[in-house]
């Protein structure tokens, strides 16, 4: 038995090849990126589908008179502005995007180590004011350093992929799928990651018992100085506990992504304090949420999404 699926809202902007690959499979694009979230709930009753960024948190109100609604797909990696058990409720499938944009967050992540790891984005700022130290800047090496790898989901896997011709050893920890970590990747518990890593980056959604997951506890529990990576949501590192660390030189440096309040004007007094540390720290490196967001992601999103589409679409 198919699933009839033939009008799609679309309310944040996408890359126009989302168009035609929809059409190809029988589905009508509504595109309305200017939609104002207040809005959505009174237009969805005429949709099959809903497709979705950050524009807005799908909640049960926004899909209280969706009564045609069979998905909602997130153009993206991560849910945590979709609430899962609202579309379960009403039997509405969630569509996520993660592996679209796993290798542009493999590439970064390593990226960002070698960036912090070989002094490239401090010596850079030096060189461009005319200051040339070549000894201050004498880096260290990723080959045989032992990676701990947190989350070993679409991105943790990409992450340990880009870096295998690295020559290091590399340890991951699932604590929801421990099955997924296959060798020469070596499955361990965070206690023995902690013990034997040097470099340490995350890849885990943000769900509530992952709010602060990196804190002062977590830092303080590794048993050498670590380099720490942050690609997957700002939410899941406590910023102060990061500081506190990196003031110690616990934490040797730090490359985020994310923080958690991406919303620079808006910062608490105590957020403040916390980015201008970081700010300032020429072992730190912050980009603002690129890690996924490169001109090939783009597309390969919409690919992921209008596969899985095609798919409920045949095996309902």
């Amino acid at each position: 038995m198919s699933l009839s699926i033939k009008r799609v809202l679309i309310i944040d902007v996408m890359h126009p090849s989302i168009f035609q690959m929809l059409e190809q499979i029988g589905v009508e694009a509504d595109y309305r990126p200017t939609i104002k979230p207040a809005e959505v709930p009174d237009v969805l009753p005429d949709f099959d589908g809903l497709i979705v960024r950050s524009k807005m948190r799908i909640t049960a109100a926004t899909i209280a008179k969706a009564v045609k609604l069979k998905f909602v797909a997130r153009a993206g990696a991560g849910v945590d502005n979709i609430d899962e058990q609202a579309l379960q409720n009403k039997n509405i499938a969630l569509i996520a995007a993660n592996e679209g944009n796993r290798q542009a967050v493999g590439e970064f992540a390593v990226g960002a180590l070698l960036s912090m790891m070989r002094n490239i984005s401090a010596a850079d700022k030096q060189v461009r004011q005319k200051v040339w130290l070549r000894e201050e800047n004498r880096g260290e090496e990723v080959s045989g350093r032992t990676i701990g790898v947190i989350g070993y989901g679409n991105m943790g896997q990409s992450f340990a992929r880009v870096l295998s011709g690295f020559g290091c050893r590399i340890l991951a920890y699932d604590r929801f799928a421990p099955e997924k970590v296959q060798a020469p990747v070596v499955n361990v518990s965070l206690e023995e990651l902690q013990q034997e890593a040097d470099v340490v980056s995350l890849h885990i959604p943000y769900i509530a018992s992952n709010l602060n997951f990196a804190n002062d506890t977590f830092f303080n529990s590794f048993k050498k100085p670590i380099w720490f990576i942050n690609t997957s949501r700002g939410d899941v590192t406590d910023l102060s506990g990061l500081v506190k660390h990196l003031e110690t030189g616990k934490v040797k440096g730090a490359a985020l992504d994310v923080l958690e309040n991406e919303k620079l004007q808006t910062l608490t007094e105590q957020q403040a304090r916390d980015f201008d540390y970081l700010a300032s720290a020429d072992n730190v490196v912050l980009t603002p949420h690129i890690a996924g967001w490169t001109h090939e992601s783009y597309v390969k999103i919409n690919e992921v999404m209008v596969e899985k589409i095609t798919r409920l679409m045949q095996n309902f």
